[in-house]
């Protein structure tokens, strides 16, 4: 193969012609006209028109007849210029074609599971084969096929820059690149691990990292002083369109420094990696309290593109005569609502009442759902005559509600449901109006998160239990004061989703011990599953902090694609199966007692239990 002399399809120019070339790639298209045979060839670097016509051989003219979609070839021609009128502007070599003259068949390819061309070969036709029209089961079967897509090859070399300007950003700044090991002990604090037996140590398991955060602060105390890595994490958990098994992040940590060092140095990163696609963000990033963001938006990751923020209409109604709302307020209860701008003719009251009162806030949890219109500067709805007019008056001017403006309410005793429901209609109602700008970017931190959580009566850490809690004396025997308590959390959040979380961390050994008890684990429990570390944190620990990316999530959104698993190269389905591989899968038994498992026992038991 002569790789020497090779050129690629996209790089030529019209400053080429009269160049005799070789070229290698696919065939992204045919078309044959009257006795000439036109195809697209197709490398990393784009696509070039060769001709076949009668400068070439009978031997190839008949050859370049036999071509099919996704043939490999080697090509020998001439760069020429096209003719005027005849130049294609859905490439980028319009003005040029190669005129072949010899032609090699490298591999052939067999019939085509779906196309994977898509530019059109003529300027009058439209770009074809949307990738959305195609089983995404198929396409993940068959990912290497649609890997040749040009769209997605941009993607993966878009992705790489980042990766690239991560390094020279970190590179700059001082920090060091360090690993961390795959094959670790579980610590299952946060999703399930990923668990990986032992041949040496029969009945012992590894678990893959669901992220670095023990040894990264190791590092710290190892006096590295600021680390980073982009790093492969594993999670058993539950998939979204953000989620998937395996993930990348990118890790970071620095040592003598507070969360201003991380909010400084992640915004300057955030935003040169953003202008990597032509995208500006708003600098400085928004600050919010997590207080703040439940108050106003229902949620720790409020996509604020766009308004319709929440206010507490509970003191208005304070006298009212509406009886659910008597009865609600009665009882100790809250009246919270949001206003949407100049819809009222959009949403008319059939869609109100008996789609989202009756059907969709009923969904996520409501027991119901007040709305009014404000038509006439009166609010109208099928219960606005239970109001008096101060009450409505009030309610307009709380809400900021104008004439053509629709006003939605929540009514509860719990607030945390009610800022639940409020967050689900909130972008239920945006993304059914079509209200949300695709085009625009709102980062905020989210900063002061609880330090911890009630999950089914058990206390949690919302972060992780290695976050410095915002006072340090503190009882922990005390839940009510627990839960009071703030941490030194925070997050990075851009259009509603969680792109990176962080602290500042412990680093003295007898908060984190007490941390350890508010969270219910003895002291042998501890040791157990983090004595190494309690133990570190003894030698000189100095005060650090840190946050990690998805780096996944921040591509997907800086090339403005829905879900991840269109920049990962072979992610899994939303089942956690690969559809290319199969796996998992299951192994033979010889492995498996290789392994000291004998999983034909288990499969016993669980019958013999049913």
């Amino acid at each position: 193969m002569d790789w020497k002399n090779r050129v690629y399809c996209g790089k030529l120019t019209a400053d080429d012609a009269d160049k005799n070339v070789l070229l290698y790639g696919w065939v992204d298209a045919i078309r044959t006209h009257t006795n000439v045979i036109f195809i697209h060839l197709r490398d990393i670097s784009g696509i070039v028109q060769v001709v076949f016509n009668d400068k070439c051989s009978a031997e190839v003219h008949d050859l370049a007849r036999t071509l099919k979609e996704e043939f490999l070839l080697e090509i020998r021609g001439t760069v020429s210029l096209r003719a005027k009128g005849t130049e294609n502007p859905n490439i980028r070599t319009s003005t040029i074609e190669v005129i072949a003259q010899e032609l090699i068949i490298i591999s052939h390819a067999k019939k085509l599971p779906f196309k994977i061309s898509e530019k059109a070969m003529f300027a009058n036709e439209i770009t074809r084969n949307n990738p959305d029209n195609i089983d995404e089961e198929l396409r993940l079967r068959f990912r290497y096929l649609e890997l040749r897509r040009p769209s997605y090859q941009e993607r993966f070399m878009l992705r790489q820059r980042v990766l690239q300007k991560m390094r020279e950003y970190m590179f700059n700044n001082n920090f060091i690149e360090l690993d961390t090991p795959f094959l670790t002990k579980s610590t299952p604090e946060g999703a399930r691990d990923y668990l990986v037996p032992s041949r040496i140590h029969k009945g012992a398991f590894y678990a893959l990292p669901q992220s670095p955060q023990l040894f990264k602060q190791l590092f710290m105390i190892g006096g590295f002083d600021r680390y980073y890595q982009i790093v492969r994490c594993f999670r058993d958990e539950d998939l979204r369109a953000n989620r998937q098994p395996e993930f990348t992040q990118l890790d970071i940590e620095a040592s003598f420094v507070d969360e201003e060092f991380i909010f400084k140095h992640l915004e300057a990163l955030t935003i040169q990696l953003f202008a990597l696609n032509g995208i500006t963000l708003p600098s400085p990033f928004q600050r919010m309290t997590y207080a703040e963001a439940m108050e106003r938006y229902g949620s720790d990751k409020p996509d604020l593109r766009f308004g319709m923020d929440f206010k507490d209409v509970t003191d208005i109604m304070a006298n009212t005569e509406y009886t659910i709302f008597k009865k609600i307020i009665g009882n100790k209860g809250f009246i919270k609502g949001f206003c949407i701008k100049g819809q009222a003719e959009t949403l008319s009251k059939n869609v109100l009442q008996n789609e989202y009162a009756f059907q969709i806030a009923p969904s996520f949890g409501a027991k119901g759902m007040t709305w009014m219109k404000v038509v006439n500067g009166e609010l109208e709805s099928n219960i606005a005559q239970f109001f008096s007019e101060q009450e409505k008056m009030q309610l307009m001017e709380w809400m900021n509600a104008e004439n053509g403006d629709v006003v939605i309410m929540i009514a509860d005793s719990s607030m945390n449901l009610i800022n639940s429901v409020l967050n689900n209609l909130r972008l239920h109602f945006a993304n059914r109006l079509g209200i949300i700008p695709r085009d625009k970017f709102c980062p905020v931190w989210i900063t002061e998160f609880p330090m911890f959580e009630l999950k089914d009566g058990k206390l949690n850490a919302l972060h992780h239990p290695f976050t410095m809690p915002a006072v340090t004396d503190f009882d922990p025997k005390d839940r009510d004061e627990l839960l009071r308590m703030k941490s030194k959390g925070y997050d990075m959040v851009i259009n509603g989703e969680e792109v990176g979380g962080g602290s500042v961390r412990i680093h003295d050994s007898k908060i984190q011990k007490k941390i350890f008890q508010a969270l219910g684990l003895s002291s042998d429990e501890a040791k157990e599953k983090f004595g190494f570390f309690l133990e570190a944190l003894k030698y000189g620990t100095p005060p650090h902090a840190g946050i990690a990316l998805g780096l996944d999530r921040l591509v997907a959104m800086i090339m403005k694609l829905s879900s991840i698993r269109e920049v990962i190269p072979f992610p899994k389905n939303k089942n956690a199966l690969c559809p290319l591989t199969l796996a998992p899968t299951t192994v033979s038994e010889t492995q498996l007692k290789e392994l000291g498992l004998n999983l034909s026992a288990f499969a016993r038991k669980a019958r013999s239990e049913k």
